[in-house]
Parts: structure tokens; C-alpha cells; sequence
């Protein structure tokens, strides 16, 4: 379990393809404090600590999971969002986050407003129906607030300048890809309800 509040980035040092996918080695702030088996969300994606060393950690990704996320689209050098799983005793910030990718979305505009940035993606139709205007969403790890929504499948954020900075989103280029999770009470909601309607 994850809050979306990502505590630093991290800058991806190597890609190995190995059998049914590949070794990622980032270069992780907090890695002395990692152990093996330790669970870490890179870009909103909850990660298994394979490999540890005071600066880097490795992670091995399943092809699948390179198709379905953003994941899969990074390359050496690219910045990632880190955040650990959520400590029993620690304040929770954001929202619940699984670090369970639901789908992917792609960013459709980034705009400076003053000292702010809004940003606009495009999620799936399929998943527009979790979204509710000023609900919670992650995107690439990161615990957003709804601003706007446009149509039926345009969402529009505003970000600070403090996560803008201390995340990977200042690196954002219209079209790129970002992974998305939906915010899994809603979801809790759609199972109860259709179970009493009899449609599960």
C-alpha cells in the first residue's frame, strides 16, 4: 500500500533484457535503507527489491508488465518517481494507492499558469467512470486532485511548483506516456453494487 506521495525520484542507470523481461538498475536516494523483497513504487508501479546497493537497486519487470505500463518506455537516463510502501505507523497524505497499474494515459497538454502548471491527459473510456470532478487519481505514482474534467475522457490537473520539481514532471512532453491508477474505492463501490443487482 502506497500514498502517491512520492518521496524523491530516481534516474533509470541500466536496462537488461532477461528471460520474459528485464533487469531495471535505478539509482534509488534511499537505497541503504532498502532490503531484499522490499516494495517500492517506481512511476505508481509497486516494484519488488531484487538487488541492493547503497546508491542502486535492480528490479526485475515481467514482459507483461513492461506492455501494460509506461514502464516500458523508459529508457536510460529517464527519471522515475520512488515512493516505499506505506510504514504502519506513518501519517497518510494521499489517497490509497495499490501500486496496481490500471491502465496507461497520455498527456494531451502542459501549460505554465503563473507559478503553477495544468496538465491534461486522456485516459481510456473504459475507466472514465471512476473519475469524479475533485476525486483522487495516481498518475505515475503521484496522488492527484481532479480539477477538471473535459468531455468524457480528459482530465485536467493543476501542479504545484513543489511537485512539479520533485517529481519526474517537469521532464513531461506532450504525448508522453503516463501510467494511471484509479482510485480503488470507487472501484470497491462498482463490485457491491453490481453484486446486489445480481450482474456478478
Amino acid at each position: 500500500m502506497f500514498t502517491g506521495l512520492v518521496e524523491c525520484t530516481g534516474k533509470v542507470l541500466a536496462i537488461t533484457p532477461i528471460h520474459s523481461g528485464a533487469r531495471f538498475t535505478v539509482e534509488v536516494p534511499f537505497a541503504a535503507e532498502l532490503a531484499l523483497g522490499d516494495s517500492v513504487a517506481v512511476n505508481g508501479c509497486c516494484l519488488t527489491v531484487d538487488a541492493v546497493s547503497a546508491t542502486t537497486v535492480e528490479f526485475d519487470l515481467l514482459t507483461q508488465t513492461m506492455r501494460v505500463t509506461s514502464l516500458g518506455a523508459l529508457q536510460v537516463g529517464s527519471l522515475c518517481n520512488l515512493e516505499r510502501a506505506m510504514g504502519g505507523t506513518g501519517r497518510f497524505g494521499g489517497h490509497f494507492v495499490m501500486g496496481h497499474i490500471d491502465s496507461t494515459a497520455r498527456v494531451t497538454a502542459i501549460e505554465p499558469v503563473g507559478q503553477d502548471h495544468r496538465i491534461t491527459i486522456s485516459i481510456p473510456a473504459e475507466y472514465a467512470k471512476y473519475v469524479i470532478d475533485k476525486g483522487s487519481i495516481a498518475m505515475d505514482g503521484v496522488s492527484l486532485t481532479i480539477a477538471n474534467i473535459t468531455g468524457a475522457t480528459e482530465l485536467e490537473f493543476w501542479i504545484t511548483p513543489h511537485t512539479w520539481q520533485r517529481t519526474s514532471m517537469h521532464t513531461y512532453a506532450v504525448g508522453r506516456v503516463v501510467n494511471i491508477e484509479v482510485d480503488m474505492l470507487a472501484k470497491y463501490v462498482e463490485k457491491m453494487f453490481s453484486v446486489r443487482e445480481g450482474k456478478d
